[in-house]
């Protein structure tokens, strides 16, 4: 598969077995390997092995085993390397450097340095809380936020 950019996918190549990286985790439609850049020592990148670009295009036919590593990797990542816990995430569009879907499974240990979200924080206006669940509770039944 082919990034935006034309150039090959980064964790297509991984996968096939054309870039190196430290596996972790090889199943039958997942791979796991070390982030190349991690935020701590540990810090694990989940693919599915088909090219996936977000998890809004995530087929369910994948879902389950996709989560299911990530439910493991988050499990066993704590006593493999001497952590407290685990961050998990995945940046869709934004922030995602490489255009596959990619779950991080990063270590955590209480005071480690990591504060947080990177962005800043806001509050809801009057109302606001209340119009944005409204427009997601009907966007996930399939209704139109000018529908009421």
């Amino acid at each position: 598969m082919v990034s935006i950019d034309g150039a090959p996918c980064t964790f297509c190549r991984i996968v096939s077995g054309d870039l190196e990286a430290h596996v972790v985790m090889d199943e039958p439609d997942v791979v796991a390997f070390l982030d190349a850049r991690p935020v701590f020592q540990g810090h694990t990148l989940l693919v599915p092995r088909r090219h996936v670009p977000t998890l809004p295009d995530l087929p369910a036919d994948l879902a389950g085993a996709f989560w299911s590593a990530g439910q493991r990797l988050a499990s066993v990542i704590p006593t493999a390397l001497g952590a407290q816990g685990t961050f998990v995430a995945v940046n869709n569009v934004v922030s995602q450097s490489v255009p596959h879907l990619h779950l991080h499974v990063v270590p955590r240990t209480k005071g480690d340095g990591l504060r947080g979200f990177f962005w800043p924080r806001t509050r809801y206006g009057e109302g606001d809380a209340t119009r944005c669940a409204t427009a997601i509770r009907q966007a996930l039944t399939g209704r139109s936020f000018s529908d009421g």
